[in-house]
């Protein structure tokens, strides 16, 4: 099990990651260029979040059925997905915000995220 305060610190522990309010929710940002998001998480941090790839949405709620669920919106069927954090566990967790960091983040940027392991 993790809880949002593990969110919180692996995702600011990925490189130049930065949290801001987004409506409701706290939002974790790759700063540059753009500050696009690839994770949020509500008030309650029960969940969280994360802006995937169809495909990738696809593989981790097929693997883990209890921890990803596809938003039930047209945000979901663009990849955006539930992760239940009280299901989770830190590895998971850590893995699935690389996919999201990577999805949001500049190619160019990407090498960080290698430097950073």
């Amino acid at each position: 099990m993790v809880t949002g305060t593990d969110l919180r610190t692996a995702a600011l522990a990925l490189p130049q990651t930065e949290e801001k309010p987004h409506f409701e929710r706290t939002s974790f940002r790759v700063s540059a260029p753009k500050g696009k998001i690839f994770a949020t998480m509500p008030a309650d941090a029960a969940t969280a979040n994360l802006m995937l790839t169809p495909e990738t949405q696809t593989l981790l709620c097929a693997a883990e059925p209890a921890i990803f669920a596809p938003v039930p919106n047209k945000w979901g069927e663009k990849g955006a997905t539930i992760m239940q954090l009280s299901a989770c566990d830190p590895l998971t967790l850590r893995s699935a915000l690389k996919m999201a960091w990577q999805n949001a983040a500049p190619t160019k940027l990407h090498a960080l995220l290698d430097e950073a392991d």
